[in-house]
């Protein structure tokens, strides 16, 4: 990879006795929207703090734009973007107090960067006047990109910016950042939400502070290895356990409603497992056959 915005190498980092990231090495070129996907307590937000300059790793090294984050922490915050998961702004200040603030500190105006923010600040344009603390959670998480934007940076980190964002919002929010690919930023996102892996160019599937998998949305998918179903019946809770019990089931995980269930070194027969769950005391049993996703694949990677 030439030129990567953004190079991890065997970085850890413990907090007493939790081992929040173990080993992780990764790189991103410059421009890419790259997805850290995993639950939390993952190690995201760890590994988002370390390339802020925030924590110190314990052991390993990275850098961005070239810059290593322990010895140029001061030049990083100039050229980088960073959206913490949780609102940070000041909720007594306007709209366009914080924004012009936040300019203010990088030395640049809001004028000057204008047509980097000018899609996203004209959403929220109608309401500059009002507090940041009043804003709806999408309003805010608008506000937050607008200001981690301001400077024009090279490298934006944004972690978990949808969580607790209505759907809608959420939508809105990505196609802001597919613009944003536009200006030829280099844009790191982490998400709790597996649909949202679909949206970037390549993702890193995290849990328990190491990488599972590093690859493209649809390679993750393409490489699944099982037939999978979907199943539903009236006794949830009975089925999941009957249907680890059925022979030449690989594995089985909750999805809603359905239990999802991948298949062992031979392909399941569906008529055949609705007649076990049948004579097991199942009604109502719908089976059908569906594709996988980004969860069913991360769901795999743990049980292997």
């Amino acid at each position: 990879m030439e030129n990567p915005s953004i190079i991890v190498r065997n970085i850890s980092r413990s907090y007493g006795s939790v081992k929040a990231l173990s080993d992780v090495s990764f790189e991103v070129p410059k421009g890419e929207l790259f997805g850290f996907i995993g639950p939390d307590g993952a190690g995201k937000t760890t590994l988002f703090r370390i390339l802020a300059t925030l924590v110190l790793p314990d052991e390993g090294t990275a850098s961005v734009a070239g810059l290593d984050v322990v010895k140029d922490f001061k030049k990083i915050r100039k050229i980088l973007g960073y959206m913490p998961g949780r609102f940070s702004l000041y909720m007594d200040l306007s709209v366009e107090e914080n924004l012009s603030f936040y300019a203010t500190i990088f030395g640049t105006t809001i004028e000057k960067n204008y047509d980097l923010i000018k899609d996203i600040y004209r959403q929220i344009e109608p309401f500059k006047t009002r507090r940041a603390g009043k804003l709806s959670g999408g309003m805010k998480q608008k506000l937050a990109l607008c200001c981690a934007l301001i400077h024009k940076p090279d490298v934006i980190l944004l972690d978990e910016p949808t969580t607790g964002v209505d759907a809608v919002s959420r939508m809105e929010f990505w196609e802001m950042l597919r613009r944003l690919k536009e200006s030829n930023i280099t844009i790191m996102v982490s998400t709790p939400y597996m649909d949202e892996a679909s949206l970037c160019d390549r993702v890193a599937l995290i849990q328990n502070g190491k990488i599972m998998k590093i690859s493209r949305p649809e390679e993750i998918v393409a490489g699944y290895s099982h037939e999978l179903l979907a199943v539903q019946s009236g006794k949830f809770f009975e089925l999941m356990k009957d249907l680890r019990a059925y022979p030449g089931v690989h594995s089985v995980h909750a999805f809603g409603q359905a239990a999802h269930v991948a298949s062992g070194k031979s392909a399941l027969v569906s008529d055949d497992l609705r007649t076990y769950l049948v004579n097991t005391g199942h009604e109502d049993v719908m089976i059908k056959t569906i594709r996988p996703t980004i969860e069913d694949c991360f769901m795999e990677l743990m049980v292997q």
